[in-house]
């Protein structure tokens, strides 16, 4: 008993430390990336920074509302196709599908998580923007934007409102069809219901990759610093902006993608600090129940 508990109290104590160290990991990149931020967000000045619409760092110009705006309608347009797509997967896997389908199916998305970002940027630059040229624009586009990352953020939609489907209790649907309701009855008004919250937090930790993303983007969506008009004009959001000149920036320039990293860490804090409220509402509400 004495040596269970030493190795009981090990464990716990060697959870803390990590856990410390991870947070503060955390607290070390925030304070960095400020500290490297503030020099152009006292030069610039905040709201010119996020309200200027021209970039062009070797005018001194900075400002970042077309990329604000371009992460925006990336992010959105891939969350409306991503999410009917994303759920009617999960209720396939997790209700619908044979098992043998399951089997098959489910590896794929699994494979889907795994896949380099790079490499659904390239897919896209050779499958995607030419049918989207050949719609009109120049192919680098927020069109081709969404579309690659809408195949980006599914399978993290899937796999867990599938996790979050299959936990709803049996006696649910058994009570459901036992009062007469159809299979798509049941499936529409209880088990969906039942777990919206898991299916919330999916949808909100897919926004939150989908805003972090750089490189699948970089390769398809143009960059144009300009606020896109139409899903054929090329668009440029926040991080692939990052991506793209950090290594040749220097000075004030350097200093202000800095800054679009702090705004970009503060939208994902938002984001993940929204997750973990539902997926808490979502246990509570289990619990009650």
């Amino acid at each position: 008993m004495k040596k269970r508990y030493l190795i009981d109290r090990s464990s716990r104590s060697v959870i803390f430390i990590l856990a410390l160290a991870s947070f503060a990991v955390l607290v070390a990149i925030a304070v960095f990336t400020l500290k490297e931020a503030l020099p152009a967000l006292q030069k610039i000045g905040l709201l010119d920074f996020l309200l200027g619409r021209e970039w062009r760092p070797t005018n001194g110009q900075f400002g970042i509302l077309p990329m604000i705006l371009g992460t925006v309608m990336v992010t959105l347009g891939a969350i409306i196709f991503a999410v009917p797509l994303g759920v009617g997967c999960a209720i396939l896997l997790a209700e619908v599908a044979p098992q043998r389908v399951r089997l098959l199916l489910r590896p794929a998305v699994q494979l889907l998580v795994g896949v380099p970002s790079v490499v659904y940027g390239l897919v896209g630059l050779v499958l995607i923007v030419p049918l989207v040229r050949d719609v009109g624009g120049p192919g680098l586009s927020l069109a081709a934007g969404v579309i690659v990352l809408t195949a980006m953020i599914l399978p993290t939609i899937i796999s867990i409102s599938e996790d979050s489907i299959s936990a709803v209790p049996r006696s649910y649907r058994e009570g459901a069809l036992a009062l007469g309701a159809t299979d798509w009855q049941t499936m529409w008004r209880v088990v969906l219901p039942a777990a919206r919250s898991g299916i919330a937090a999916s949808i909100v930790l897919a926004i939150g990759r989908a805003v972090g993303e750089a490189m699948a983007l970089v390769m398809v969506i143009g960059m144009a610093t300009a606020i896109p008009l139409s899903p054929l004009d090329p668009a440029r959001p926040l991080a692939p902006s990052i991506a793209l000149e950090t290594s040749y920036a220097t000075g004030l320039h350097r200093s202000a993608l800095f800054a679009i990293g702090v705004v970009l860490f503060v939208l994902i804090i938002i984001i993940n600090s929204i997750a973990i409220m539902v997926m808490r509402r979502g246990g509570h509400a289990q619990n009650v129940r």
